[in-house]
């Protein structure tokens, strides 16, 4: 589910897209998936794919907070947790950072 979640932001265009295992590391998820996107409408679309292309794997967010006005949406899917954020506000969290000690899986610049 974590790679269909990287695919699904790719085939949007998402850009400098992260797959971090997280397994080991934190207790509530498996897989951490990151991405920016550079507008409003184009979060929008990360989105919708992403509910439309996980749940074609049986994938349905469990929780879907803020907002894409806002910079950030994060979308739990249970063992994949997916960031999508204005470059601005991924810069303000770093969770790149944040989850140092984390394997990188895949990375998409």
């Amino acid at each position: 589910m974590a790679r269909r979640a990287v695919e699904s932001a790719s085939d949007r265009q998402a850009s400098d897209i992260l797959l971090l295992d997280v397994r080991g590391l934190c207790a509530y998820a498996d897989f951490f998936v990151l991405v920016s996107s550079d507008s409003v409408p184009q979060t929008e679309a990360i989105v919708r794919s992403m509910e439309t292309d996980l749940a074609d794997l049986g994938g349905h967010p469990l929780h879907i907070e803020g907002a894409p006005r806002s910079g950030w949406v994060l979308m739990d899917f249970s063992d994949v947790i997916v960031h999508i954020f204005s470059p601005e506000q991924r810069a303000h969290y770093n969770l790149e950072g944040l989850w140092r000690l984390a394997t990188p899986l895949i990375r998409i610049q």
